[in-house]
This record gives C-alpha cells, sequence and structure tokens, in this order.
C-alpha cells in the first residue's frame, strides 16, 4: 500500500515512514532536499508552480499514484480537503468528521471542563458577556497552527470580545493568559484506548531562531519537570487521563497530540491536534519508537505499543529540535553537505527563503537541558554565518 504523506512539511513524517520499510510518496510545500534520498518527493512550488494551499495540495495530488493518505500540519483546519482525500484513498489518522469535531473549541472547552479538566477562560465572537480586563487574554486564531497570529489582547482596542461590539474578530477568540510551561504530549490511540509517547518542553518566540512573540520555535524532550521523580509521576496521571478522555470521546485513531501550560504541575489544555506532530521526530529518536509505523498501526489495526514512557523518563540525554526562520530574504549558499551536520529540512543550494520563511530544522542531543539549547543555538549561529556572511 503506498502512501501519500501530505501537509505544508512532511520530511519528518516521511522520514519515519521510509525507514520503517513502507512504500511513501511526499507532497509538501518545500520538498526538502534531504528527503530526495529516501522516497519520490514533490514540492507544489517546484513541481506544480502552485503557492501553498491545502487546495493545492489536494488538485496537485490528482496527478500522483497512491492508495491511502496520512496528513500532517496544517490539514487539521480543514476537514473539508480531508474528506476529499477520503472520497478516493483510505485515510490513515483520524477522519474529517472526528478531525472537526475535536478542532470545535467551544465544544472541546465545554466538553473538557464538565469532566473536571483545567482550561484556560476561553470567549468567543459570539459570547453575549463583556470581558474582565484586569485579567491578561490572548488574541488567537480559530484555525491555528505554529504560534502564527497569537498576541496579547490590548484593552485599549476596544471591547472587542464585549457585549455589542464584535467588530474585526471573525475566526479569533479570546483565550485567558496562563503563566507557566508551553508543552507538548504526544500519544497513539485505537478509538478507545491511548498510550502516552512523549512530554516535551515547547520553545516559542526564541530570538536566536529568529522567531519571536509566541511563534513555536521547537521543542525539548523530556520537559525538565519529567525529570523530578515526585513531580513526573503527578504530571504523568494527569495528562495519561487527559488523553484517555480525548480518545474515548472523540474516537482518535493514530498519533496524536495535545499542546498545554504547566503551571505548578496543573496541566491547562490549549490544543489538540489530531494528527502527526513536530515533536515525534525528537520521541523517535530518543526512544526508538518507529512512529509512523505505530500510528499505521493503531489507526488501521487498532494496536498500541507496549511502551511504558514512565520507564524511560530517567536522567540522561536531552533531545532538542529546533526551526530557523529566515531574518531577512535570502539565497541559501551551497546545502550539499547540511545533512551531515545535524540539519534537516535542508533547502536546495540557491534557493530564495523570504524574510520569515523556514529555512531549516536543527536536531541536537546534550546531557541536560541548558547544554541542549544552547547546541541549538550555536548550530542556529554557525547557519546563520553560511546564510548572511
Amino acid at each position: 500500500m503506498k502512501v501519500l504523506v501530505v501537509g505544508i512539511s512532511v520530511r519528518a513524517m516521511a522520514e519515519s515512514a521510509t525507514c520503517s520499510g513502507y512504500p511513501v510518496v511526499a507532497l509538501d510545500a518545500f520538498g526538502d532536499r534531504d528527503l530526495k534520498d529516501t522516497t519520490d518527493v514533490y514540492s507544489l512550488r517546484r513541481d506544480f508552480q502552485a503557492v501553498y494551499s491545502p487546495e493545492a495540495l489536494f488538485d496537485s495530488s490528482r496527478r500522483l499514484d497512491f492508495e491511502a493518505v496520512a496528513y500532517t500540519s496544517n490539514l487539521e483546519n480543514h476537514p473539508e480537503i480531508l474528506a476529499r482525500f477520503g472520497e478516493r484513498h483510505r485515510i490513515v489518522g483520524n477522519s474529517p468528521e472526528v478531525v472537526a469535531s475535536v478542532r470545535n473549541w467551544s465544544d472541546l472547552f465545554k466538553r473538557l471542563e464538565r469532566a473536571g479538566f483545567s482550561v484556560p477562560e476561553t470567549v468567543f465572537v459570539e459570547a453575549s458577556r463583556p470581558v474582565d480586563i484586569s485579567r491578561r487574554w490572548l488574541i488567537k486564531p480559530l484555525l491555528s497552527g505554529g504560534g502564527h497570529g497569537i498576541r496579547f489582547y490590548n484593552p485599549e482596542e476596544g471591547q472587542a470580545f464585549g457585549r455589542g461590539n464584535r467588530r474585526g474578530v471573525s475566526g479569533f477568540m479570546l483565550q485567558e493568559y496562563i503563566p507557566g510551561r508551553p508543552c507538548s504530549a504526544a500519544f497513539a490511540a485505537n478509538g478507545k484506548e491511548s498510550r502516552l509517547l512523549g512530554i516535551t518542553e515547547q520553545l516559542m518566540g526564541v530570538r536566536p531562531f529568529g522567531s519571536e512573540g509566541f511563534r513555536y520555535s521547537g521543542n525539548l524532550l523530556p520537559a525538565p519537570e519529567m525529570l523530578d521523580s515526585d513531580r513526573s509521576r503527578r504530571i504523568l496521571d494527569k495528562v495519561i487521563r487527559l488523553v484517555q478522555f480525548l480518545t474515548q470521546e472523540y474516537g482518535l485513531t493514530g498519533v496524536n497530540g495535545i499542546d498545554f501550560i504547566l503551571r505548578n504541575d496543573q496541566v491547562y489544555l490549549t490544543e489538540v491536534n489530531p494528527r502527526y506532530t513536530a515533536s515525534m521526530e525528537i520521541i523517535e529518536i530518543a526512544y526508538g519508537l518507529p512512529v509512523f509505523h505505530l500510528h499505521l498501526q493503531s489507526a488501521l489495526n487498532g494496536e498500541l505499543p507496549g511502551f511504558d514512557l514512565e520507564g524511560e523518563m530517567k536522567p540522561g540525554m536531552v533531545y532538542g529540535k529546533s526551526y530557523l526562520y529566515a531574518e531577512r530574504d535570502v539565497a541559501v549558499p551551497d546545502t550539499g553537505r547540511w545533512t551531515g551536520r545535524g540539519i534537516r529540512d535542508v533547502p536546495e543550494s540557491g534557493e530564495i527563503i523570504r524574510k520569515n520563511g523556514p529555512v531549516c530544522t536543527l536536531l541536537a542531543a546534550r546531557p541536560d537541558r541548558e547544554a541542549a539549547l544552547a547546541d541549538l543555538i550555536r548550530r542556529a549561529e554557525e547557519v546563520k554565518e553560511e546564510i548572511y556572511g
């Protein structure tokens, strides 16, 4: 069964699939150089002269040969496109109906609150109550991803989410700002049961990576709190209960991710990503888990791995992954040797990358958090020296 791996950037997922022996064809916005050595790769821009959009992915896929579809970011925001893929091909992972349901933020947070889970207070455009401006709030896009478009709400802009004044907020929600550590968790599910695969710290707005604000910059595995035996057990219990609830409530299948804020060992869920996530690459490296294989087996056959995350989280190596973004328009130099230097998502030599666009992905493994983060920053500075001179 040949699988189309599709999304805005699919290198990590396609690489996991080929490492497990699955025949795949990859289609995304970039067609990264380092994936071309392992499988058939297509770029919307280079191969189809198309600007990225979910619709362009579907239209271009009709010229390719495959039997099943496995998707990654940002197709979770477009269940109608997933439904079009599903008309002729088997979908590996959550169905369009499940995706639409679990990404209905208003309904999701209501269900979680009723079940006793902690969530930030969230106000939607249709709210009939005013906002308490004595608290800090975030404005977040309903079609979220990678921290794009998230910013602090400024009460001086006006009571945009208050009663009788809703102009200019269509497509956004207002969410209480919870100070704490941004984290993510990955799990495999079969619609009834789940298995936790990893808990990472999320890096947001790290300036050496060309990022700022709430933009996603990468992950560190494990999250620091998970190396404290007393705290890790309490946190694990809460995250396991949360992903089990989501699995049963929505019928989630395959590998999935959640984002949450960890504050005083309390878990505040902020987002569900019902698909393969960025942190799964370092989970695969750290724990030796064939994540794409687990995705297929749990989604299609209902088989979950016999994996005990608690037993794996002991002092040792900390694994890091970061995205480097362009600080200005740039033509990248010769990238022929980048892959051998712990660099992934490698662009073609001479490729033009616009300001704020992704340049590459960096990986590191060091004995502790500070050393892993420092190594990622060092690698980023080396690449910036090459591309900017």
